[in-house]
């Protein structure tokens, strides 16, 4: 993967558009693309949608097979592992740092409504490794997205029918 800061191409929205399955609401930039093919890994959306209303999720996994390697680290309980492993101190610094890096590209002017929370929207703890991960990937200093990147490493994301349950596509 390589990161990027490009402004998406018409190639780039129908991509983001076919990973998300709908159109989004706002703007947003490509962050990171494979390195193969150039597809798009993660978008980072505006703290704003067209219509004014807050945004708190800035970066956005939807590359594959990323994102279903970070469910599969999810269903195996991957988010009370990682508070348990990091602690929510370390993850509110963290928090905090993403909330201030959105929160500076609002418009000077803005006083409408502002996204509140941290990665993701969320105030305390872990809600989602996806924003997380998204987040590292583009750069971000996330000890989340880090202990999900370690346990992608690890194969952590892999299949393992013995982890998920019995497999439905036979």
């Amino acid at each position: 993967m390589r990161t990027v800061d490009d402004e998406p191409s018409d190639d780039d929205r129908a991509a983001v558009e076919e990973l998300l399955g709908r159109t989004p609401t706002g703007r947003y930039r490509i962050v990171v693309r494979h390195v193969a093919d150039g597809s798009p890994v993660v978008i980072r959306n505006h703290p704003l949608l067209d219509d004014g209303r807050p945004m708190p999720t800035r970066y956005w996994l939807l590359g594959e097979p990323e994102r279903t390697m970070v469910s599969r680290l999810e269903s195996r309980g991957g988010v009370h592992r990682v508070e348990d492993e990091i602690g929510l101190d370390v993850i509110a610094a963290a928090h905090d740092r993403y909330a201030a890096e959105r929160d500076a590209d609002l418009p000077a002017d803005w006083t409408g409504p502002r996204p509140t929370a941290g990665v993701g929207g969320t105030r305390v703890g872990v809600k989602c490794l996806h924003a997380h991960y998204a987040w590292w990937l583009a750069g971000g200093d996330d000890p989340v997205g880090r202990w999900v990147a370690e346990r992608l490493a690890e194969g952590a994301g892999d299949r393992d029918d013995r982890a998920v349950g019995p497999r439905h596509d036979r």
